[in-house]
């Protein structure tokens, strides 16, 4: 998947997390995937995006 349509995904399920907390759980899973094919593509992850998984990862370890 081209570089764009994985951003626009990951906008995509930004907007849904606002819209459907009660979903967030399944949201977040989705997230992390996303920025794991940036991964895989051998692409490094831009900075807005690697904020995004930091915040991600915080709010994890604060539910826990």
């Amino acid at each position: 998947m081209a570089f764009e349509g994985l951003q626009a995904e990951i906008a995509s399920l930004l907007i849904r997390m606002n819209e459907q907390p009660e979903d967030i759980r399944e949201v977040e899973l989705l997230l992390r995937e996303k920025l794991n094919e940036f991964r895989a593509f051998g692409m490094p992850l831009p900075e807005d995006l690697a904020e995004l998984e930091r915040a991600l990862d915080e709010s994890l370890s604060q539910r826990s």
